[in-house]
Formats: structure tokens, C-alpha cells, sequence
């Protein structure tokens, strides 16, 4: 069930963004508790583009000599630059079609016959107190892809008044939205 932890989790409740991520943070303690190892694929992918796009830019602006001397060098990255377009393009398009509200990726769990992870994607509209959790397939076309279940529950219910998550409460809606992604929870 719920880590007993010595710190319990706190958010300010008048911050919708600190409630997501604690939420979030539980969200991915609990899923990859369950066996389902995280895959760092992607986010090392947009690792790699942002210290490239970093590196062009550091490049261009730092480097040691002044202009006569570093004329080499600015036309360099001045031809550099259309690929600093296309790669903050690149990093773009990831997030928009790919990330969405994702929070985690995941591979199958080892020894399992699935042969597709999770993703784990959450939302917390702005001014809204209702939280929403999805799990879904990372390869919907897969033949061992389940359909996508969702939770939608008020957070009012998961944190004290004193804004501390209730763990337990909150560990077992997410355990059994993961047990109808599975097809194992018998009374709905």
C-alpha cells in the first residue's frame, strides 16, 4: 500500500501547481512500485537537443576572441543557426505530440507478456480543483494494449486542510485505476 514516510507530503493548497506535482510525484512512486520500470527515452532525447541547441548559442556568444578574431567562428554559427531553428522545432513537436500531459513513461514490467509500458499523463485545469489521471498504452496499436481508463476526483479529497496528502487515500484510487487498466478489478 502507501509508503509510510517519515515526511509526509505537503503542498500549498492555494498553489495548483504544487498540488500537481506532489500528486504527479505519488502518481510515478506508485507505478513504477507496481513493477512497471520508467523509460528515460525520450527525456534523454530532449536532453540531447537542448544541450546541443545550448551549446550553438554558448558557442556564439562566449567565445573567447573578439569580433576580427572569432570571424570563423560567428560565421559557424551563423550557419549553425538554421539547425538551432529546426532543433527547437524538434523539441516542440515532441511536446506537443508525444509529451501532451504525460508525466511518465514506462517499459513493461520484466517477465510480463505485455509487450508495450504505460503512459501516465495528468491534468489540473487552471481555477479547478479536479484532478485527472490517465493510463494508457504506449503503443495503443499493440495487440497487448488495454484501452485507457481515467480517474477524474476532486484533490479536496487526498490533502488535510493543512495541505498534506493523505497517501493511503490517494494510493488506492490510483492502485485501482491501475487494476482497471489491467482488467483485474472485479467490482467497478
Amino acid at each position: 500500500m502507501a509508503n509510510s514516510s517519515k515526511n509526509p507530503k505537503k503542498a500549498n493548497l492555494l498553489d495548483p501547481h504544487a498540488i500537481k506535482h506532489v500528486l504527479d510525484e505519488s502518481v510515478n512512486e506508485i507505478v513504477t512500485s507496481r513493477g512497471y520500470p520508467e523509460d528515460f527515452r525520450l527525456s534523454n532525447l530532449r536532453l540531447l537537443i537542448g544541450t546541443v541547441i545550448i551549446a550553438i548559442a554558448l558557442l556564439a556568444q562566449f567565445y573567447p576572441k573578439k569580433f576580427p578574431e572569432n570571424r570563423d567562428i560567428l560565421i559557424g554559427c551563423i550557419i549553425l543557426y538554421p539547425l538551432y531553428v529546426v532543433l527547437n522545432g524538434i523539441l516542440q513537436f515532441i511536446s506537443y505530440t508525444k509529451e501532451k500531459n504525460a508525466i511518465l513513461f514506462t517499459y513493461p514490467p520484466p517477465g510480463s507478456f505485455n509487450s508495450t509500458g504505460l503512459i501516465v499523463s495528468s491534468k489540473l485545469p487552471r481555477f479547478s480543483d479536479m484532478y485527472t489521471l490517465t493510463i494508457a498504452s504506449a503503443d495503443p496499436k499493440s495487440i497487448s494494449a488495454n484501452k485507457p481508463v481515467q480517474l477524474i476526483k476532486s484533490v479536496t479529497k487526498w490533502f488535510t486542510k493543512d495541505g498534506i496528502l493523505v497517501e493511503g487515500l490517494f494510493w488506492r484510487d490510483v492502485e485501482r485505476l491501475m487494476d482497471d487498466y489491467k482488467g483485474e478489478r472485479k467490482n467497478k
